[in-house]
Formats: C-alpha cells, sequence, structure tokens
C-alpha cells in the first residue's frame, strides 16, 4: 500500500481572503485535516479552513495538554509537550501508513513558529512532506500599515516573544 503524503498548510494570518488559493485546494482534497487547539476547544486554523473542507473527510483535532498555564506533568511544561507532540505525529503517522493524505493546518505558515514543525521533524523522514507556504503576520502588519518591512540594505530581525 503506498502512503499518503503530509501536508502542512499555512492559512494566513487570519483574514479568510488571504489563504492561498493552493492551501484551499489541497484542504478540500485531502481525506484528513488535523488541526491544533488549546483546551478550550476552538481551533483559528479550523475556522479557516472552514470553507474548504468537504462532507466526508477524517478530522484529527489534537489539543494541546497546557498552552501558558501550569502543568502537573512529571517532566514540567517541556515534558508535557513532548509527549503530546509524541502521541499527535502518531496519530498522523497511522493516518498516513494507511494512505490516507494529511493535511495539518497551521495559522500563518507552516516553519515560522507553528506547531507544524513539531510534527514536521517527527514524521517528514518516514512520509513525504510537502509544505504549502502561508502569509504570516509579520508580513500582513506591514501591508496593513502600508509600511515595508526592510528596503534597500536594512536588515530585518525576528525576536520571539516566548515566556521566560
Amino acid at each position: 500500500m503506498k502512503k499518503g503524503t503530509l501536508y502542512g498548510v499555512g492559512l494566513g494570518p487570519g483574514d479568510p481572503e488571504l489563504v492561498t488559493v493552493k492551501a484551499a485546494r489541497i484542504i478540500g482534497a485531502v481525506d484528513v485535516v488535523a488541526y491544533h487547539s488549546a483546551r478550550h476547544g476552538k481551533s483559528i486554523a479550523r475556522g479557516n479552513a472552514e470553507p474548504y473542507l468537504r462532507p466526508g473527510q477524517i478530522e484529527e483535532h489534537l489539543v494541546y495538554p497546557v498552552t501558558t498555564g501550569d502543568t502537573d506533568h512529571p517532566g514540567g511544561y517541556d515534558g508535557a509537550m513532548e509527549d503530546f507532540y509524541a502521541e499527535a505525529s502518531d496519530r498522523i503517522a497511522a493516518h498516513l501508513e494507511a494512505g490516507r493524505n494529511v493535511a495539518l493546518l497551521a495559522e500563518g505558515d507552516p516553519l515560522f513558529y507553528s506547531s507544524y514543525m513539531h510534527m514536521h521533524t517527527r514524521l517528514a523522514e518516514s512520509f513525504t512532506a510537502v509544505i504549502v507556504p502561508g502569509v504570516t503576520s509579520v508580513s500582513a502588519a506591514s501591508a496593513a500599515i502600508g509600511t515595508p518591512l526592510a528596503t534597500g540594505d536594512e536588515v530585518l530581525s525576528v525576536l520571539p516573544g516566548t515566556l521566560p
């Protein structure tokens, strides 16, 4: 049996009109659509992709065990997230092994501060993985205010605003 393909699909910064034609096409074509959410269950990525979903698609809702709060996991936040990504990648791998194509949705771009990266590192060696880039919030913000991010010889640096 032929293995399925994993698609890391960027959905842009939240404006449905900024979802690319390629992203919309792939979302509508795959067998499985996977997306992340916090424990409250609402997925912004799934909401942005909803117009492109079709009846009969399998949905994999990947719920983070913790986002910014405390956890009682023995490994702390890092341990909880490591276990989560291991379990989530196993769920996705089962679909890929069964020959189903999977779109893993990402807000913004799949390779720019996205949870997709954690899945990609676990799955890309065993399965074909295709990245569908999305408009990042950085470029969307620049466009919204009509100011270039960088011009000429200027240097642009992106610094993470992560928790300590």
